[in-house]
């Protein structure tokens, strides 16, 4: 039976899905066009990958291979590095003529494969910094891409349900990923192979893209000015001020991957360990986080639709900070670390389920047509500086914990608090714009 062909509207360029026969099975699934489900599935097998060594790298790197934990932040600040360079350079790519979306996506998934290759075997240093800096290079070049294609394929009514199934497919994958490896770990130890595995979901990836989506940027019949176009994204208020707020989602963020496993290894008193908690330990701490938003994405989306953005952000905040408290808590109490870890997981996966979807969609709204990949670009820079500054950070506080570092979690507590106040200004930049549209809307009416 033929597929409904999908309607571009013309004023907003994106594309109105197709009507969806709803059963009962399936009517609680958002109604997104068949290219969302096909990337869905592809991003499945790209973030099983990213599970294989999410948790465990620094553990490994430090533990394993004996680099110090500030060697093993600067290495992956490197991979930030790299991919400021990268973001910059996808803003042009994906809405260029030749490069475009598909073709940036399948280039990603190449290079973030061999740089897995690379960390399969990183001995040295350098290899190590050269690894992550083609790590960094790799995903820098496949979100702006991603987000212009989901922004491309839906309509403002249902894109934060289809960004929500992104995080889904990412936590789903993650999930199943770190547990295969916790206890691959736990049984043989090898963490090269996990590496190599994840090269290896990469080259699948790139198959998926390669084999089963199609090329979704619209032509356009204006002269494409590059620098003018970068000029018009840096003079957008608005736009500037959601990255000031978004760079410190990012920090914290990156908290998650890079600082706080090697925290609950070797810097809890009370853990099941001498030192903290074992790896398998920590893998069913984030399997539980992940979880919990795998299971909570969808329904809690739904249900804050109707909510300003500013405020879901402002919240989110609020339960990343008070997480952030209980990780300091249990660093400096002589009680049972469990429940209080299990408890401040839980509160960043609901930090993470209000922040993921509801983030790159108000960006989305505030995007120019054609300017959607430098204005995802631009966003996913923020996300090179965070893991520039995160890591780094937190590798230097586990470093010197009497010189002030043990105090990293408070510090983050009080970024946060900074970034509430730029979204105060941002809510209110974004009232100001929806009063001058309804007022040129109102003299366009009067044929003034």
């Amino acid at each position: 039976m033929d597929q409904p062909t999908p309607q571009t509207n013309s004023q907003t360029g994106t594309q109105t899905d197709p009507p969806i026969t709803a059963n009962r099975f399936s009517t609680w699934l958002p109604q997104l066009r068949r290219e969302i489900w096909i990337l869905a599935t592809g991003q499945l097998l790209l973030y099983i990958g990213q599970g294989f060594t999410l948790v465990y790298s620094s553990i490994y790197f430090v533990n394993e291979l004996g680099f110090s934990p500030t060697q093993v932040g600067l290495a992956l600040s490197s991979s930030g590095l790299a991919g400021i360079v990268g973001r910059f350079w996808s803003g042009c790519a994906v809405d260029s003529d030749f490069w475009g979306r598909r073709r940036t996506l399948m280039l990603s998934a190449t290079i973030t494969s061999i740089a897995c290759f690379c960390l399969a075997f990183a001995h040295t240093f350098e290899l190590l910094v050269l690894g992550n800096m083609l790590l960094g290079l790799g995903v820098s070049l496949y979100w702006p891409a991603n987000s212009s294609v989901t922004t491309d394929l839906t309509t403002p009514e249902n894109r934060s349900e289809a960004f929500a199934l992104t995080r889904l497919v990412d936590n789903l994958g993650l999930a199943l990923g770190a547990l295969l490896a916790g206890q691959y770990i736990a049984m043989d130890g090898n963490y090269s192979t996990l590496f190599m595995l994840k090269g290896l979901t990469y080259l699948l990836f790139a198959g998926v893209i390669y084999v089963a989506i199609a090329e979704t940027r619209q032509p356009q019949t204006e002269v494409r000015r590059l620098w003018q176009n970068w000029g018009q994204a840096f003079r957008d208020r608005t736009l500037l001020t959601f990255l000031s707020a978004n760079i410190i989602f990012t920090i914290y963020t990156a908290q998650h991957t890079s600082t706080l496993p090697l925290y609950l290894a070797n810097f809890i008193p009370h853990g099941n360990t001498e030192t903290g908690f074992s790896e398998q330990w920590i893998s069913y701490f984030f399997v539980w986080h992940v979880c919990l938003k795998i299971v909570l994405q969808l329904p809690i989306t739904r249900s804050v639709k109707a909510i300003n953005y500013i405020s879901i952000l402002i919240v989110a905040l609020t339960l990343w900070s008070v997480a952030f408290f209980l990780f300091w808590f249990i660093g400096i109490t002589p009680i049972s670390a469990l429940p209080f870890t299990i408890a401040a997981f839980s509160l960043l996966s609901l930090a993470e389920i209000l922040y993921s979807p509801v983030g790159i969609t108000l960006l989305g709204d505030i995007a120019p047509i054609n300017l959607r990949g430098i204005y995802f670009s631009l966003e996913s820079q923020c996300w090179s500086i965070g893991f520039t500054i995160g890591p780094a950070l937190g590798g230097w506080a586990l470093d010197h914990p009497g010189a002030g570092g043990a105090n990293l979690w408070l510090y983050l507590i009080t970024g946060g608090l900074v970034a509430s106040l730029i979204l105060v200004v941002l809510k209110q930049q974004l009232l100001k714009q929806q009063m001058m549209t309804v007022g040129e809307t109102d003299l366009a009416a009067n044929g003034l």
